[in-house]
């Protein structure tokens, strides 16, 4: 089998360059936002809340729930979606760490 140059990274780099890109829009950062306040599943039209199209929501939608951030459920004929507790946990736990290593690494000052 083929190895991918993702397979040369570690399985922590590789979840959290797949959440940060997932967070790389403001749609989906402002997805994010909104239901973190809703603190339950949305189920209503995301569209009346954002400034954006339907399938362009969708495509903000599909990206963030392929990353873990997010989960939904289909009722009906809607969607309802709320945060992920295991993704926003993963995200976290991983963040944290990253900024720490990056400010330990900053304060040596090579430049």
């Amino acid at each position: 089998m083929a190895i991918t140059k993702t397979d040369l990274f570690t399985t922590e780099q590789q979840k959290m360059a797949e959440m940060f890109k997932a967070m790389g829009h403001p749609a989906r950062v402002a997805i994010l936002e909104l239901l973190s306040r809703r603190h339950a599943c949305f189920c209503g039209d995301i569209t009346q809340e954002l400034p954006l199209a339907q399938s362009t929501i969708s495509q903000h939608l599909k990206a963030l729930k392929e990353a873990g951030l997010i989960q939904g459920e289909i009722e009906g004929v809607k969607t309802c979606y709320c945060l992920s507790e295991e993704g926003i946990a993963q995200l976290h736990e991983l963040a944290p760490s990253f900024i720490t290593q990056l400010n330990a690494i900053n304060n040596k000052s090579c430049c």
